[in-house]
């Protein structure tokens, strides 16, 4: 098996860094040699998030080149299009519905994009671009804030080799206890939608 990149982006606060410990776990259990590197930036101020993911029979760095990511999940749209030319050509983009936009907008000196622009740029540089409805099915499943493992839902649906057990076992074990049930729940819902 050639080694997957996983690129997961948002903005501090969506669960970037959860979802990305959820996802090392998943490929950890299903024994992938995991590797990961994270970038926190202004997280704490609502600053870009960026976590990578890689698994493969043998991963030498948690770097991954531009243009090699497989697959792109983002938690918010403005950062998948930042992040965009991170895919290979043929990968596929996992975007959630939420959109946060940044001081530069809520000032009024630019404009945050609309779903068609944000659909457009993204359908032109990915072979497959999903978009979920993340946050709804969160607040179906009892908590918006899940709205990051409904994305890894969806993602799981992309990754056959690994059973949806798997997965659910890596939310039981890096959710808060009081948290994994509506955390099980939003990731089935993801994985229906996806």
């Amino acid at each position: 098996m050639s080694t997957m990149n996983f690129l997961l982006v948002g903005v501090g606060g969506q669960g970037a860094l959860l979802a990305s410990n959820v996802l090392a776990h998943v490929g950890v259990k299903a024994g992938f040699d995991v590797k990961k590197a994270e970038v926190h930036g202004m997280a704490q101020r609502g600053g870009s998030v960026s976590s990578q993911i890689r698994w493969g029979e043998k991963v030498h760095s948690p770097l991954i080149s531009e243009g090699e990511v497989d697959y792109l999940v983002a938690f918010e749209k403005l950062e998948a299009l930042r992040y965009v030319g991170m895919l290979r050509p043929g990968g596929t983009a996992l975007v959630g519905e939420m959109s946060i936009p940044p001081l530069s907008v809520s000032s009024g000196d630019d404009v945050y994009p609309g779903d068609e622009e944000v659909q457009r740029v993204i359908g032109a540089a990915a072979g497959d671009v999903r978009f979920v409805p993340s946050l709804r099915l969160a607040e179906e499943a009892g908590n918006v804030r899940a709205h990051n493992v409904v994305l890894l839902g969806a993602l799981s649906n992309l990754i056959e080799q690994v059973p949806p057990e798997t997965w659910l076992d890596a939310i039981a074990a890096r959710v808060p206890e009081r948290y994994v049930a509506v955390n099980q729940r939003a990731f089935q819902m993801g994985r229906e939608a996806g």
